[in-house]
């Protein structure tokens, strides 16, 4: 971490400064996937307890970013994409940013503790210390693969829901899990392959850095080929059903369509169309995502009116 004193002053922050420090629009992911975990599970919690696991991994996820937030704040400032974040535009000094996520991880994994399970508090801790120390600190500067290892930290929330509501893992929650953490690396690679020259001068070793692009598109495609079989197993165990079975045949129809085009692009004629395909395979990846996700939620009611499953 680079020393705070070559950001810019510190300005006045405002509320919303400190809530994006908390990486909202990732915590909305955090927050559906984890919903959707706890939601299918077989035992169902009352009303205040869902909400309350929610609210509190909801937290934890928040934390993990304010951590994030204060250890990346050095390279943030060299990235287009990050620059304007509150630490490194200096909105949010970089000790506020560490005192509020070492708060809100101790009052999250506690709470979700007591108010669901000890496993379901000690899952949020682990994401919490995955995601801040594992990837954060270690894995993010110092491997090309910190994508394909860190990507467990975004996975774990659907299995904590599940663990919340449930007590314990089962191959439901694994196979949720195995989802996220498979389709990270082709979804951020996609990413890298529009942002490289960011990730190039803050010197964050990504595949498209250490490797080229020639490399990484060829892993996108091997990735989301191995994604396939953990996406489409999910519609064979209790949470899944023919509606899932369809919607994901579709999907993954179309994301390994998006990688076979993003394998066979030659990189001039990437860079000289502003890497068209590559960004609509990146915003596909995410409706992939939460398509996914949302017909669990579709077959977990049909069940409820006898009509899902197999």
């Amino acid at each position: 971490m680079a020393d705070t004193g070559s950001f810019d002053a510190h300005k006045e922050a405002s509320f919303g400064d400190y809530v994006q420090l908390l990486k909202p629009r990732v915590m909305s992911l955090v927050v559906f996937t984890a919903l959707v975990g706890l939601l299918v599970a077989p035992v169902h919690l009352n009303p205040v307890e869902a909400f309350a696991a929610v609210l509190f991994i909801a937290l934890g996820a928040g934390a993990s970013g304010a951590l994030n937030m204060w250890w990346d704040a050095d390279i943030d400032v060299i990235m287009r994409r990050t620059k304007g974040r509150p630490v490194p535009s200096g909105k949010v000094e970089a000790g506020e940013a560490l005192g509020l996520g070492v708060a809100l991880s101790g009052i999250s994994v506690v709470m979700l503790a007591l108010a669901t399970n000890i496993l379901a508090g000690a899952l949020l801790a682990f994401t919490i210390f995955f995601y801040a120390v594992v990837y954060s600190m270690w894995l993010k500067r110092s491997t090309p693969q910190n994508i394909v290892i860190g990507g467990a930290a975004g996975a774990f929330p659907p299995m904590i829901g599940w663990v919340a509501a449930t007590g314990s893992v089962s191959i439901e929650a694994a196979l949720m899990f195995m989802l996220i953490f498979m389709w990270t690396p082709p979804h951020f690679w996609a990413l890298a392959l529009f942002m490289n020259e960011d990730y190039s001068k803050a010197g964050v070793p990504m595949l498209t850095v250490t490797h080229g692009k020639r490399v990484t598109r060829n892993h996108i495609l091997i990735y989301t080929i191995a994604l396939v079989p953990f996406a489409l197993a999910t519609a064979f165990t209790s949470i899944g059903g023919p509606v899932y079975l369809g919607v994901s045949l579709l999907l993954n129809a179309e994301f390994l369509r998006g990688a076979y085009r993003i394998w066979r692009r030659d990189d001039a004629k990437a860079e000289a169309d502003g890497y068209k395909v590559e960004k609509q395979v990146f915003r596909f990846s995410l409706l992939y995502l939460f398509l996914h996700f949302g017909v669990l939620l579709i077959e977990a009611a049909l069940r409820s009116y006898g009509m899902g499953g197999w």
